[in-house]
């Protein structure tokens, strides 16, 4: 089995110091996080971004590709160079995902970030939909969306994923 370790969305603008107001993860998130990045051995970590239109400037939070708050949180350990945008939930939504897991021989993906309502949740079901198995690490997943984070989990425990907790 080889298991790459997904880091999802965590960048300035959810979980950096000066994070936009909207997102309200616990303080300890990106400790939490180290901690599984300093486990794993395959880390891969994917960006959150939106498209540079007009509708999205007009959203109370913005995370354009090249502003600060769409890098990688500061304090977040990083490890290795694979490093992956997505403009919808799913990560599996940018084909170079697959194609890079694949090339790896990867068979196994944990996931861990932000939210737990939202794209790691879907990342997981895509993961699923792509033949792979999925461990969702809930000690390292920030979740806003409580309701949703439970309906996800519900779905990705009928699908096989593995939950450590």
């Amino acid at each position: 089995m080889s298991k790459a370790l997904l880091v999802i969305d965590m960048q300035e603008a959810c979980v950096g110091k000066d994070h936009a107001e909207f997102f309200k993860y616990d303080s300890d998130i990106i400790t939490k996080v180290n901690e599984e990045i300093k486990a794993n051995e395959n880390i891969v970590y994917i960006r959150n971004l939106m498209k540079n239109n007009f509708i999205n400037k007009l959203a109370p939070v913005q995370i354009f590709d090249g502003d600060k708050g769409a890098e990688l949180a500061e304090d977040l350990l990083k490890k290795g160079n694979a490093v992956f945008d997505k403009y919808k939930g799913d990560a599996f939504s940018n084909p170079q995902l697959l194609e890079h897991l694949q090339k790896n021989g990867i068979d196994t993906v944990e996931v861990v970030g932000v939210d737990g309502g939202g794209c790691v949740a879907l990342t997981a079901l895509g993961a699923i939909e792509n033949g792979f198995k999925v461990i969702v690490n809930t000690k390292a997943i920030g979740t806003m969306f409580e309701k949703k984070k439970d309906k996800y989990f519900q779905m990705l425990e009928k699908k096989g994923a593995t939950f450590i907790r």
